[in-house]
């Protein structure tokens, strides 16, 4: 898999300190999901599996913030619920906080633990799981 050339674009715009945690993360998700499709999408990396979203990260104010869009059915402990829906994050200040393990667990639940997303609004904005 070949990373999209404007995430490396989305890196280079970033101090080092983030680019370095940035750099990590995406090397991380590409090697825990080498068959997923990648790209800026709502101007932040995103990976998709079969058009869903499934991880993501950007910059925030005070942190880099690793996304998984159906993180908070995942079994597997340090993330924190984020929004409505069943999004899931964890926050990092310095690359040394992120722990490979962890997020090597993370990246295989989110193979077979989804939500459809990509479906959403069709849905009329209800959000169903997708079965493995």
């Amino acid at each position: 898999m070949t990373r999209a050339p404007d995430i490396d674009e989305y890196h280079r715009r970033l101090t080092p300190e983030d680019r370095e945690i940035c750099d990590v993360l995406a090397a991380e998700i590409e090697r825990g999901l080498p068959e997923a499709t990648s790209k800026v999408w709502h101007a932040h990396p995103v990976w998709f599996l079969d058009g869903n979203p499934i991880v993501g990260y950007h910059r925030l104010k005070d942190a880099v913030r690793l996304m998984f869009w159906s993180g908070q059915s995942f079994s597997g402990d340090g993330l924190t619920a984020s929004g409505t829906f069943q999004a899931a994050e964890a926050r990092y200040l310095d690359v040394r906080e992120i722990d490979t393990t962890a997020l090597s667990g993370w990246l295989a639940e989110s193979r077979t633990i989804q939500w459809d997303y990509e479906h959403i609004r069709t849905n009329r904005e209800l959000l169903k799981r997708t079965e493995f």
